[in-house]
């Protein structure tokens, strides 16, 4: 609990939550968690994950803590259980029914707290005729029509790393789910599971667009809309030095002023002629060759032609207006995001290096008040007085 001596470090301080050690959206969803205040607690399997990076540059593994459980040996499920006992979340991400063949499901779990939130993150959910098969984030938004979405028409879809389908559709929706069961367990004493399925949620965040295809507004193919490319001036541009310009100039005023910018003003009216909109493309993309990247930048800086670098991963944390917001932080020689979104009342902060596997193990029995013994605080020699 928090008190006056202990600061709270964001707003799900004394939260704590049991993190079932996976791949992919479990851990991001963990690590979202553990960067909003929760005490969460990784439960690592020997060896590690499949997929793993060193745990040492894991950034989704920040904010926690680790204790290593075997749960193919005869005591591993007890242990999970005995956490699990006192915690207000428990999340997983393992495939349907794997869970409950090694003991720790949610019926034991909430047998032994009714309380319990336990959160399941599958790509295909927990029932359905895919249920069962494996998978990866590019198939579940395959299905879903989201991959379809993406990518020139003469190219295939453009696999969006791994961002659409395991955190968006997935960790993202994990972590609503798990947050609204919890304030219904405090609100009734009751827990219950939250499943939460990539597919489900890579569809959902295609609603709006749902909404378009039924009014007419929306093809439903790929390079032909308003957002997804077709549209000369909501896109991306090539400029000299090989580098890109992202365009987002949709409303009118904002079109203008990106046209005037651009320096071909003269050009504007293609703007509402569908059938001018090839030449407009072209004209843009042509004019855009004319500069470097560096160049255009320093163009559309001031102005609100909504006109942006396409910056790499490592120049991302040395833009300007990240930098004053801190969006990027440094931790431990680590260059990472800050924690998002941003509280002002109980600020969030990156408060530990990613949780070395098993190294909290006593601190987690002590903290949680977990049954056995308690391991005896380490040997610390008398020190004289005159060293």
């Amino acid at each position: 609990m928090t008190t006056a001596t202990t600061p709270p470090h964001g707003p799900l301080t004394g939260v704590r939550v049991v993190e079932l050690a996976g791949i992919g959206p479990g851990p991001f969803a963990g690590m979202l968690l553990a960067d909003l205040g929760a005490d969460v607690v990784q439960v690592d399997r020997p060896g590690g994950p499949g997929l793993a990076i060193d745990p040492a540059y894991d950034v989704t593994r920040r904010n926690k803590r680790s204790v290593v459980v075997d749960l193919k040996d005869p005591e591993g499920p007890a242990r999970v259980l005995a956490l699990a006992a006192r915690a207000d979340v428990l999340i997983e991400g393992y495939r349907p029914g794997v869970a409950e063949r090694l003991g720790v499901g949610p019926e034991p779990c909430h047998a032994r707290n009714p309380r319990l939130v336990y959160g399941r993150m599958t790509g295909w959910g927990q029932d359905g005729p895919l249920a069962r098969r494996a998978g990866h984030d590019i198939g579940y938004i395959a299905l879903t029509g989201a991959l379809g979405l993406t990518g020139a028409t003469d190219a295939p879809p453009a696999a969006p790393a791994n961002l659409l389908g395991d955190y968006a559709g997935g960790a993202l929706y994990l972590v609503v789910g798990v947050l609204a069961a919890l304030h219904h367990a405090r609100a009734t004493g009751t827990g219950q599971v939250v499943d939460a399925a990539i597919v489900d949620g890579a569809a959902h965040l295609t609603a709006m667009i749902h909404g378009m295809l039924a009014a007419g507004t929306w093809q439903d193919r790929r390079g032909a809309n308003l957002l997804d490319g077709g549209c000369p001036f909501y896109g991306t541009y090539e400029t000299s030095d090989g580098r890109y310009m992202a365009v987002g100039a949709l409303e009118q005023r904002f079109y203008d002023e990106f046209m005037t910018l651009l320096g071909i003003p003269e050009r504007a009216p293609a703007r509402d002629d569908l059938a001018r909109w090839d030449e407009l493309r072209a004209a843009i993309a042509a004019r855009f060759r004319t500069r470097t990247q560096g160049e255009w930048t320093a163009v559309f800086a001031d102005s609100d032609a909504c006109v942006a670098p396409v910056l790499s991963l490592r120049e991302a944390p040395h833009h300007p207006h990240l930098a004053a917001r801190a969006t990027f932080t440094d931790h431990g020689g680590l260059t990472q995001p800050a924690p998002a979104p941003r509280f002002s009342a109980t600020p969030a902060a990156v408060r530990t290096g990613p949780a070395r596997p098993g190294a909290d193990t006593e601190a987690v029995a002590r903290d949680w008040d977990l049954p056995g013994p308690r391991p005896e605080p380490p040997h610390r020699p008398h020190r004289k007085a005159d060293q």
